[in-house]
């Protein structure tokens, strides 16, 4: 039980300096930060839609080139 109570007790205590120095050392306010990853997800969402298309459209053309063969 006291090797339980000592690793929940580390991790706490890793977590709240973790938060901490995040905290202190983020360049950016929340906002900010906020503004960015929805930006960046955004990003990562147009171009996973627009692979998607690309390789449906290559996938239609091999479908007809093997139906017509």
């Amino acid at each position: 039980m006291k090797k339980v109570f000592s690793f929940m007790a580390g991790a706490l205590c890793g977590a709240l300096v973790g938060g901490v120095t995040t905290l202190f050392l983020t360049p950016a306010s929340g906002d900010d930060l906020r503004g960015q990853a929805e930006a960046r997800w955004q990003s990562a969402k147009d171009e996973a839609r627009q692979a998607m298309e690309e390789r449906q459209r290559e996938l239609e053309a091999e479908f007809d080139l093997a139906s017509h063969s």
